[in-house]
């Protein structure tokens, strides 16, 4: 998920096959990843996860907590154990799964994740889940076109951002390859590069906000 940094571990090709990563999928399937450092995860994360499984038509919502953005220092992070326990609070029902799947893999960005993901689960229908905020920094992200070319991506509108999201260079960039929101139950089966972007009512939380407010200054 991180922007490219000056260092780079890529996960070995073949662990795939023998990673324990703490769920299973089954050929088919069609599963939405969302990942995040979710440092404080809020209801707005639990708005775009689920806006996206219910206009996706999602059988699962795998929530990828990252263990450590690379860019920053760990004292600025809550640890990745107390950074699950409150995503499991906010991911309620049965299709979503809160995962570390990441520090499992050894992955630092989301290209080596999705590829892993891939090879694991053969037949597996992946969609990338972000909110718009993402998008507006998107191709900033290590290997971004790689990672639109990789699986169908679902942007979720999030306040203040969504405008300025809808012009960023990526959604310039891969403009032909936009569909209308319409289409969002057939995403996860299409060839990429495909994307939505999904509008709706909007929440206005924010980690930001919320770490204001807690007088913190994790990211």
């Amino acid at each position: 998920m991180w922007f490219a940094g000056p260092a780079r571990r890529v996960p070995e090709a073949g662990r795939p096959a023998t990673l324990r990563l703490g769920f299973t999928l089954t050929r088919g399937m069609r599963v939405g990843l969302y990942g995040g450092s979710f440092n404080p995860v809020h209801a707005g994360h639990a708005h775009v996860a689920e806006t996206a499984r219910r206009r996706l038509k999602l059988d699962r919502v795998i929530w990828l907590v990252s263990p450590q953005n690379p860019l920053k220092s760990s004292k600025d992070t809550a640890s990745l154990a107390e950074r699950m326990a409150a995503v499991r609070k906010v991911a309620r029902g049965r299709a979503m799964i809160v995962s570390d799947a990441e520090t499992a893999i050894g992955s630092t960005y989301t290209i080596d994740t999705l590829r892993v993901l891939k090879a694991r689960f053969p037949g597996v229908k992946f969609v990338w889940i972000m909110g718009a905020d993402s998008l507006a920094s998107f191709h900033r992200w290590r290997g971004w076109t790689q990672i639109m070319g990789g699986a169908p991506v679902a942007v979720v509108s999030r306040p203040w951002i969504s405008l300025k999201s809808r012009f960023s260079p990526a959604a310039r960039r891969f403009s032909h390859a936009r569909r209308p929101a319409s289409q969002g139950p057939i995403l996860a089966g299409a060839k990429p590069p495909r994307w939505v972007f999904l509008t709706g009512p909007l929440n206005f939380l924010s980690s930001t906000a919320m770490r204001a407010r807690m007088g913190g200054s994790r990211s």
